[in-house]
């Protein structure tokens, strides 16, 4: 009776990826790491540091206007000057309007605003590989505990099975070989045991390093939405949706306005200019006839600039050369971008079929070993079978009962790196924006591009994401089923 209720406690540990519990969900765990990882919150960073190139681009064409201001005291006089002032305070104020840069200012313009689209392309990446890393870590916590639990009641099995091997030896039933033979079995099961403990405690440490909180009583992940029928279906939304290759892309073409940026050293500029000036002697221009000069003086002007570059020793065609190769490497890069993203997709496609073919089969593995072990006892009973068979086939149960754990668990990852490669497992593909967490890098864009005002400026920085210094380290304990309690 007591082997038919650790058999029964096995198979609960074995299907225990799929019995829904009270406790976190991998909506909340994403959802976490979307709103205090640090890794995402600095890529935002980066990326809001990214758009203000537009605005700095774009300074360069705006009017710039400047003011001097001197107090200048004469310590010595020329001997010959009679009318030479002894002090003099001069205020100036110059303005400046570009007309033409040859297409400098326009080109840059547009570079940076295509790199601020290829940066919001790589925050997309960045996004998906940190939801990819937190749904791998989110199932091997569940993957552990299950193997724990199967480990756990593989020692109690064995556990039994010496005792009573022990019991039928003192009546002379089994020899001292049997009893070996099952010490060395609950000796090796309680290794493997200590061994999955720890691999439950890391991927614990590892969800509390990406998600910010610790693993409680997770459930069971949902289905995963979206996956394609055929590799070729995945990889047509990839060329289309992913990232990597779309930054790629950006970058791309934002090296072909950064040439012309460069061919324009070649060209004229044109520019408008007024300044004025004020002076002021303080009395003592003229000497003793300072009466009757005018201590103050002022002075307007205004006037076109044309430069006209004529020989510069080669620079700009060697910029623009090195603006060329630089071009001609970002495009080779979106060859090489799109060569990893076919090889991640067909990859991730081949995976996830093979993991769910695994599944299939470690289903039926586990199905036949119940039954091998069933009837492995009843002929051990009858004299049929030895103490060894059973203890081989209770360890090619364990076997299977683990391997349907972690087949679930790769299958599950395998599909959700698929679905990243794809460019559809980002917040707004996940339900996030329902809850009004969604976070859109172009409102800040175009908050910023069109900045003039030199004062103005943001909040002194606050770090967003949370720290991890005041979790308690966490253990190998198994929440019991219904409960919630927390895994560290």
């Amino acid at each position: 009776m007591r082997r038919s209720v650790v058999r029964v406690a096995l198979l609960a540990s074995a299907v225990s990826l799929a019995v829904p519990a009270q406790a976190d969900t991998l909506r909340e765990a994403l959802a976490a790491t979307y709103m205090t990882n640090p890794t995402l919150q600095s890529a935002r960073a980066s990326q809001r540091a990214t758009d203000e190139n537009v605005a700095i681009e774009k300074s360069a064409g705006r009017p710039n206007a400047s003011g001097s201001a001197q107090y200048i005291e004469f310590i010595k006089q020329s001997s010959t000057s009679f009318t030479a002032p002894e002090r003099t305070v001069g205020a100036g104020v110059d303005l400046g309007v570009p007309i033409y840069s040859g297409g400098a200012v326009r080109n840059s313009v547009k570079s940076a605003e295509t790199r601020v689209r290829a940066g919001q392309a790589d925050l997309r990446g960045t996004e998906s590989a940190i939801f990819t890393r937190v749904v791998a870590a989110y199932m091997d916590v569940l993957r552990n505990q299950a193997v724990v639990g199967l480990s756990a009641n593989q020692v109690d099995v064995l556990s039994v099975n010496l005792q009573a091997t022990s019991d039928r030896f003192e009546i002379g039933d089994l020899t001292r070989t049997d009893i070996a033979q099952s010490q060395s079995r609950l000796a090796v099961a309680q290794s493997d045991l200590r061994s999955a403990q720890s691999n439950l405690i890391s991927a614990r440490e590892t969800y509390i390093q990406l998600v910010g909180q610790t693993p409680d009583n997770l459930q069971p992940p949902p289905p995963l939405p979206g996956l394609p029928a055929s590799a070729d279906a995945a990889l047509d939304t990839a060329l289309e949706n992913n990232p990597d290759l779309i930054a790629a892309r950006e970058r791309a073409e934002a090296s072909a306005f950064d040439v012309d940026v460069a061919g324009s050293g070649r060209l004229p500029r044109v520019s408008l200019f007024a300044g004025g000036d004020y002076s002021n002697f303080l009395g003592t221009l003229g000497g003793n006839i300072s009466g009757t000069v005018p201590q103050t003086s002022t002075a307007a002007q205004a006037g076109v600039q044309v430069s006209i570059p004529i020989f510069q020793g080669g620079r700009p065609a060697a910029l623009q050369r090195q603006a060329q190769a630089r071009s001609s490497a970002a495009l080779e890069q979106v060859i090489a971008a799109e060569r990893e993203v076919i090889a991640q997709v067909r990859a991730a496609f081949a995976s996830w079929q093979a993991a769910n073919a695994i599944i299939e089969s470690s289903q039926t593995a586990v199905s036949a070993a119940e039954l091998s072990l069933e009837g492995v006892r009843a002929e051990n009973s009858v004299g049929n079978r030895t103490i060894l068979d059973i203890l081989n086939a209770e360890q090619e149960l364990l076997l299977a009962r683990v391997q349907l754990v972690t087949a679930r668990r790769n299958a599950y990852v395998a599909g959700f790196s698929l679905l990243a490669a794809m460019g559809r497992a980002e917040a707004r593909d996940l339900g996030l924006a329902d809850e009004g967490l969604l976070y859109d890098p172009q409102v800040n864009a175009d908050r910023v591009s069109g900045k003039w005002f030199d004062w103005s400026r943001d909040p002194d920085p606050v770090a967003q994401s949370t720290r991890t210094v005041d979790i308690p380290a966490p253990d190998a304990e198994i929440p019991a089923e219904g409960d919630s309690q927390p895994g560290a």
